[in-house]
């Protein structure tokens, strides 16, 4: 199972702090999910290596509307083995699942987001994963809690109905925030959620990183040169 996670400048912990509590608490792996603009300086290997835990280099897309978020992903797509989007603006959000070449659509449901039946069909659709925000549960009382479970709760409907791939996280901004794989899960059944799906939308994350690094992997011939560049060439010839 995988913890996504924001690491300094755009967290409070460096992503080597992130990734030893992640180990201690269980986690196999972690995705390094910074937004574009605040982007950590790490080795993945190095990191992985020394604390025995898989370190996948991400990036959360974040944009004002979907013309630039689509200039973001292509961006990023090539060098980055998870590229999410960060989600709540509908215009946002509708591009982001029908867009098969983006990983995941984060916390649709924040600000003045909205994701209804259509949105989760194309999810469906495009192999986008949505992902399951517990943050907000974790982290806050009242109001703001009571409307953060029943906003999951309405989201857990519409991707089990359209049958939506989908991703689960704590969206831990320092190693304080991290929770143990059982305890996320007792959140997610307090909010309804079965226990089995949350840890498979926790374990999703490893997924997707293991196909994109044989994609990844695949269109590499040789150092410096790409399956397309080798296809351009032949077509040139």
């Amino acid at each position: 199972m995988y913890e996504a996670v924001y690491a300094h400048p755009d967290g409070d912990s460096s992503v080597a702090r992130q990734a030893l509590t992640a180990a201690d608490s269980g986690y196999d792996g972690i995705v390094v999910r910074n937004h574009g603009d605040e982007q950590a300086d790490y080795d993945a290997d190095a990191i992985s290596d020394a604390y025995g835990i898989d370190v996948a280099v991400g990036v959360e897309v974040r944009a004002d509307d979907p013309s630039r978020a689509s200039g973001f992903v292509g961006n990023y797509r090539s060098d980055r083995t998870i590229v999410v989007v960060h989600g709540g603006d509908r215009r946002i959000n509708r591009f982001a699942v029908e867009q098969p070449t983006i990983d995941v659509l984060a916390h649709p449901m924040r600000e003045d987001g909205d994701f209804n039946h259509v949105l989760a069909n194309a999810a469906a659709d495009n192999g986008v994963r949505v992902e399951f925000d517990f943050g907000p549960v974790l982290r806050s009382s009242g109001g703001s809690r009571v409307r953060a479970i029943k906003e999951l709760r309405k989201l857990r409907e519409l991707v089990q109905d359209a049958g939506a791939p989908f991703v689960v996280s704590a969206a831990p901004s320092n190693h304080l925030q991290i929770r143990a794989p059982r305890d996320v899960v007792a959140v997610g059944e307090t909010i309804g959620f079965d226990a089995d799906a949350v840890r498979e939308g926790l374990a999703e994350w490893g997924r997707v990183a293991e196909r994109n690094r044989e994609r990844q992997s695949d269109a590499i011939i040789e150092p410096g040169v790409r399956l397309e560049d080798s296809d351009r060439r032949s077509d040139d010839e």
